[in-house]
């Protein structure tokens, strides 16, 4: 059994236009939520193997809620292929993980996050919001193996469902 959970970044700051997109950082809300949302993980007792992420600020700086709310000390890996990434990207990332890991996370963006889901599932995604969290169980025993046919969508959670 693999378990792996998409973490779309926190809100971010869109307030100097001048700023590349690469180094938006989280704005207040976003720094509000990102703590929120990882002690909802750490209330279902989710800890990962190994995290990856984009290397992008605003990824980071969420990736950083998580680490310290679930007191995680093991691997983190920054992937630049999965910035603002299609699906396709993603998911090369993903089946390319050793099969010692079990519980992925990975942090990163829409489109790319949403499509994967939609195309790792049988229910379709509009939108994973800001901070929205997306479980899915796969009946696999390799990275390599998952698929739609072998996926269950564990728990769809994000910051407005609480508020």
């Amino acid at each position: 059994m693999k378990k792996l959970i998409l973490i779309r970044h926190a809100k971010s700051d869109w307030s100097n236009p001048l700023l590349e997109d690469f180094l938006r950082p989280l704005n207040k809300r976003g720094e509000k939520n990102a703590p929120f949302m990882a002690k909802i993980l750490e209330k279902k007792d989710i800890k990962p193997d190994l995290i990856i992420s984009s290397p992008s600020i605003r990824t980071k700086q969420t990736l950083e809620y998580f680490i310290k709310q679930l007191n995680y000390k093991d691997e983190v890996r920054f992937e630049e292929s999965i910035y603002e990434a299609p699906f396709e990207n993603l998911l090369k990332v993903i089946k390319n993980i050793s099969n010692n890991y079990k519980i992925i996370f990975l942090i990163g963006h829409n489109p790319g996050l949403c499509d994967l889901v939609n195309f790792l599932l049988d229910k379709h995604f509009e939108n994973i919001p800001t901070c929205g969290i997306v479980e899915i169980d796969f009946n696999a025993k390799s990275w390599q193996d998952i698929s739609k046919k072998n996926s269950n969508l564990a728990s769809f959670e994000y910051p407005k469902k609480y508020q």
